[in-house]
């Protein structure tokens, strides 16, 4: 059964590789949200399509408010009709005919949000993220919503920072499961797991770079925590920080040409820019926030998401990529981009000391929606891209 799941969520991986007057233009997408009105559907296909439309950024509305309406159609496949209401056009007319209705569903969503906006959905993409039961976590991968969960890992262990490998059917991850912090791969097609950095000291936060050919991380080897880069398999790394502070969290530009990695140089932490071939290491303006951890860059290249530490809160905030004024989005941590460079997925706590859940956030609008949760504490997502 496990092994069934594992090939199905597999198969969809290969899938994965505005209103009028006065607007706010972020990445490329407006603020406003599309008022669009939905009609003829029940049931399942309705509460994904409500689900996908609200987190790609429209707002759901009766018929007199709408911009656009979709109407679904009877028959033995899901089949949608999308219309532009302001100006008496239809835009499409679609049957999505195989494969279940919440995949059906996702289909013609993503086909929605193309046609509206010119920009790829993202409903049929995947999440991998960390599952921690009493002191115990494991490494799970579930559909961008939440749905279909399936756990990757029996480590029996603590494990950490799960990322995709691009290019590859397969992640990376820390694990403590030999007694010692080492980074390891695990295919998803075959469950085979495979040790890829083993050095004395911890051997942390595994980040492919976009092309999948290296591979940053924190090593402790010679001493304090540093910035390294090897190869895909982690081989022949290259040291890139010689601070005597703490590095952490690193993650790469969209074009490979730059990490971004959290240091303690300064006293407390903060966002520091780094050339992945080696060179000075820069700290990134953040103005207007401070205790900067968890930087995640957008895949656009534009903007760069981190958490901010308020004690024992976090926040989501978002700075260009070159460096600014820091905006405050919401409380929450761990963000991690999707393709579109507009959606974060972001872990926030139920309560004070409680469990975490997974939320994704329409960050131009404000749109938040939990996705379904797996039993235990759910935190550090990443987004296939």
């Amino acid at each position: 059964m496990l092994r069934h799941r594992l090939l199905s969520l597999v198969a969809t991986l290969g899938l994965c590789l505005a209103a009028s007057g006065a607007e706010v233009v972020v990445s490329d997408v407006t603020s406003r949200a599309v008022p669009i009105h939905l009609e003829g559907f029940s049931g399942e296909a309705k509460s994904v399509l409500e689900f996908d439309l609200y987190v790609a950024g429209f707002d759901l509305v009766g018929p007199s408010q709408a911009q656009y309406a979709l109407a679904g159609k009877a028959g033995a496949a899901l089949a949608g009709v999308l219309s532009d209401v302001n100006n008496k056009a239809n835009l499409f007319n679609r049957t999505y005919p195989g494969g279940s209705v919440r995949a059906q569903a996702h289909a013609l969503a993503d086909d929605v949000v193309q046609a509206v906006t010119g920009r790829k959905g993202i409903s049929r993409t995947k999440l991998v993220f960390k599952v921690q039961k009493e002191r115990v976590s494991e490494v799970y991968a579930s559909d961008f919503d939440g749905a279909n969960p399936v756990q990757l890992t029996t480590d029996a262990n603590i494990v950490a920072a799960p990322a995709w490998r691009p290019g590859r059917k397969s992640i990376v991850y820390t694990s403590y499961r030999a007694g010692n912090a080492d980074i390891y791969s695990q295919d998803l097609t075959t469950g085979q797991r495979k040790v890829l950095v083993r050095f004395s000291g911890s051997n942390i936060s595994p980040a492919p770079s976009p092309d999948g050919s290296k591979l940053a991380m924190i090593l402790s080897r010679a001493g304090s925590p540093d910035l390294w880069v090897g190869d895909a398999e982690g081989g022949s790394p290259r040291r890139l920080t010689t601070t005597a502070a703490d590095e952490s969290s690193p993650c790469w530009s969209p074009d490979g040409g730059t990490l971004c990695v959290v240091s303690r140089e300064s006293g407390f932490p903060q966002l520091y820019t780094i050339p992945a071939g080696g060179g000075t290491m820069r700290r990134l303006t953040t103005a207007g926030v401070r205790n900067t951890t968890e930087p995640d860059w957008s895949p656009d290249g534009k903007w760069i998401a981190f958490t901010r530490s308020r004690g024992d809160y976090f926040d989501i905030c978002v700075v260009p990529a070159g460096g600014g004024d820091a905006k405050v989005i919401t409380e929450g941590e761990d963000p991690s981009w999707a393709p579109n460079s507009r959606t974060l997925v972001i872990a926030r706590r139920t309560s004070k000391f409680g469990p975490r859940k997974l939320s994704l956030l329409d960050w131009p609008t404000g749109h938040v929606k939990d996705v379904a949760q797996v039993a235990g504490s759910s935190s550090q997502p990443s987004w296939s891209r």
